[in-house]
C-alpha cells in the first residue's frame, strides 16, 4: 500500500512541477469541448471508438517510450509496482489523448451525421 501512496504523491508532484503543461492541456481540452458542443448535433456516441483507438495507440506507444524517456529500459522493471506505475502512466497518456481525440472525431464525423 505504501508503494501506491508513494506513486500517487510522485505523480502529484510531477503535475505541480509541470503545471503550465497541465494548464495548457486543460485549456485546449476545454476549448475543443466548447467548440464541439456549440456545433450540435454531433455523433458523439458513434465517434467514441475512433477516440478510444487513438487513446489505445498513444497508450501502447507510451508503454514503449516512457522507460526510455526516464533513462530506463523495460528490463529494469523488476518489481510489480514498477509495471503498475508504467501501466498507469501509459493509461493516463492514453486517456488524455482519447479525451482530446473525441471532440475532434465527433467534429470530423459531423458532415455524415447531418
Amino acid at each position: 500500500m505504501y508503494e501506491i501512496w508513494l506513486a500517487a504523491n510522485i505523480l502529484l508532484e510531477l503535475a505541480l512541477m509541470n503545471w503550465p503543461l497541465v494548464l495548457a492541456y486543460a485549456l485546449v481540452l476545454a476549448l475543443l469541448l466548447i467548440l464541439a458542443l456549440r456545433a450540435r448535433p454531433l455523433p458523439w456516441r458513434r465517434r467514441l471508438p475512433v477516440a478510444l483507438v487513438a487513446g489505445a495507440l498513444v497508450g501502447i506507444l507510451s508503454m514503449l517510450s516512457v522507460p526510455g524517456l526516464i533513462g530506463a529500459q523495460l528490463s529494469d522493471l523488476a518489481y510489480w509496482v514498477d509495471w503498475a506505475n508504467l501501466f498507469a502512466v501509459s493509461a493516463g497518456f492514453g486517456a488524455a489523448a482519447a479525451a482530446l481525440a473525441w471532440p475532434l472525431a465527433a467534429w470530423q464525423g459531423r458532415e455524415r451525421f447531418e
